[in-house]
Parts: C-alpha cells; structure tokens; sequence
C-alpha cells in the first residue's frame, strides 16, 4: 500500500478483535490487514463506533480485559504484538516504542499531582531521568509543546490549566518516552475550533521535527486533511478504502467514503439542508453478510446484500472495498456535492 519498496514499521495482518459483553461476543475488528510506514502519519477515520480506538489500543495492549485477539496479527520488529498477553510484555512497548495521546486530557491526568511531577513519571519509567536531569527535561518537553514559562507551569495542578494547555500536557508526556510511533486518538474532540487547529498543527509539526511516524484517529474528514499522508476509512470493524489523503479526498471510491465526505459542514451551502448518512451502522453482535454499509447505502447493488466486495486495487496506492469497482458493475458517480470538494483544496 505504498508506491516505494520500504518495509512497514508496523504491519497489521487479518486482524479479528473480540470481546465479551453480557454474554455475548461483540465482533469489533474484522479481517483488518494494514501497514504503517516509517515517518509517515496515517489518519483512521469512520464513525464513532466504527473500530478506531479498538483497532490501535491493540497495539499497546490497552483495551479491556474482556476482549482478545480471536485472529491475525500485529506485527513490529519482528515481534508479533498480537501474542503480546503479559504486562511484561507491554512495558516494553507501551511508551518506549508506541505512544498515545489520549481525547480527554482531565481524566488522562492525575488531579492531586503537578504536571511536572506526571511527566518526570514518565521520564524516570522510560528514560531512567531522575532528579535535576527529570526537571531539566521536563522544563524542555513544555517548551517543546508550546506552553510559557515551563518551569513554573510545571509545579501548577491541573486545574491550573486551560483545555489545551492539558492537551498540550498529555503530548508531552507521550513525548517523554521516545516513542518510534505516535498514536493520537481525537486529540481534539473537547477543544474549541480555535484550539483544535493549534493543537493539530502542534502535533504537525512535532512529529515532522521528531522525525515520529503517526496514526490520527478521528470521525471528521476535514480535521486531517491537512496533515496525513494516506487516510484509512473505517466501517463496522473493517477498513473499506485506503489511499493517499488526495485520492481519498478528491477521487473517493467507497459510497461509506462518499457519504462522510458529503457530511463535511464545509460543502454545505447557505439554506441547503446538510447531508446526514441516512439508518445507523449494523449491530457488531451479529454477523454481517456482504457490505456492511450496503442497508445504508441508497445505490447499493444486489452483490453487497450476499457478499463481503474485495478490496480492488485503484491505483498502487489507492484501493476500496466495493462491488462498484467491479467490472460488472454499474457506472454510479460520486454525489454533485463532493464536486465542491476541489475549491476546498484551492
């Protein structure tokens, strides 16, 4: 999935995550396969719901007790992660070598500790700094995300802080440990629209500077259009679409994608009524035969109805899970609407 001969950093093969609730398997991830290449950020988008934070939390170890790898794996240098069922284990990949920062940084931080004493935590755990060396570097590390007068910030609680200034707290923190890959689950879901776009672009150009490789998780299309090299669509536990952010965005071939990108506020226009994805996304606790997006997709074909499409290959870095690639199929055209998207882009 790449137009180079590098290896990935991360490689996800036929992943299938399970887990047990009330006596029932809820089939979260289903036979997703991906690959994450080195210095690249990659952003996961779909609904909430859809499997994004189920799909990455698997690569710390960091979801719930009652769901496991039912199948596939997870693989990243030369260790495959998906056998990973010890927090021995996890250590050595949980900060160390893949980092997260979290969509809600007031309970991500510990209320009755300063922000310097969270991040020399994380400092002395992976880094072994302790002392003036801690101090020192955690001064540095709120320098690095942005916020004044580090030094005395770091003895103030977290109250003391405004929303993205905790943001920008939980990116430092990620930041302590060095990580090779940095994951960043709505990073700015409880900010203002000002804000978000700092933080978005703080995580830009960090990961740049640090030469990071990052996955960007998100429900909103148009907050990684600016900063991913290739978009993963996500539906019902299943990647249907990947390719570069242009092609994604300007040559989308998936109707799940059509109709996320519709949705964007940004092509909507003064007394037209915005565009909402008609029904609800199909019940994890059952199987799902054919697409799943297929009861909610007003062209869908007879085909999606009785069997799961294969991804078809678009160009060598653009491919889409749908019968409407199909040789057989029928010629149905993106919406009108998505025509705006190229003025967006100007």
């Amino acid at each position: 999935m790449t137009d180079n001969h590098e290896q990935p950093v991360l490689q996800v093969e036929h992943l299938d995550i399970k887990f047990n609730l009330r006596g029932k398997v809820l089939h979260a991830i289903r036979d997703v396969s991906l690959e994450l290449y080195e210095g690249e950020t990659l952003a996961i988008v779909g609904e909430s719901g859809s499997g994004k934070s189920v799909l990455t939390k698997a690569f710390m170890g960091l979801n719930d007790s009652n769901g496991w790898v039912d199948h596939g794996s997870i693989l990243y240098q030369g260790h495959d992660l998906a056998r990973y069922t010890t927090e021995k284990e996890w250590l050595t990949i949980r900060g160390r070598e893949i980092a997260m920062v979290l969509q809600d940084p007031m309970t991500s931080l510990n209320p009755l500790k300063t922000i310097g004493a969270q991040i020399e935590e994380a400092l002395r755990l992976h880094q072994g700094l302790r002392g003036a060396a801690a101090r020192q570097r955690t001064v540095e590390l709120l320098n690095d995300v942005g916020i004044t007068e580090p030094d005395r910030r770091r003895r103030q609680y977290p109250h003391e802080f405004s929303g993205g200034m905790r943001q920008r707290v939980i990116i430092a923190i990620a930041l302590a440990c060095r990580p090779r890959i940095l994951i960043c689950d709505e990073p700015t879901t409880a900010l203002d629209v000002t804000i978000q776009a700092q933080i978005i672009r703080l995580i830009y150009d960090l990961v740049h500077r640090l030469h990071l490789t990052a996955i960007y998780i998100t429900h909103d299309l148009g907050v990684v259009a600016n900063v991913a090299d290739r978009v993963a669509v996500m539906y019902a536990g299943d990647i249907v679409e990947i390719g570069t952010s242009r092609e994604v965005f300007y040559s989308p071939a998936h109707p799940y994608t059509w109709a996320l990108l519709s949705s964007l506020p940004q092509l909507g226009k003064k007394g037209e009524e915005l565009y909402t994805i008609r029904g609800t996304p199909p019940n994890l606790y059952h199987h799902i035969t054919g697409d799943a997006f297929a009861p909610r997709n007003p062209n869908a074909l007879k085909a999606d109805f009785i069997e799961r499409p294969p991804f078809f290959d678009i160009t060598p870095t653009h491919k889409a899970r749908t019968w409407l690639l199909d040789e057989r199929a029928p010629d149905i055209r993106p919406p009108q609407v998505l025509s705006r998207i190229q003025s967006l882009g100007q």
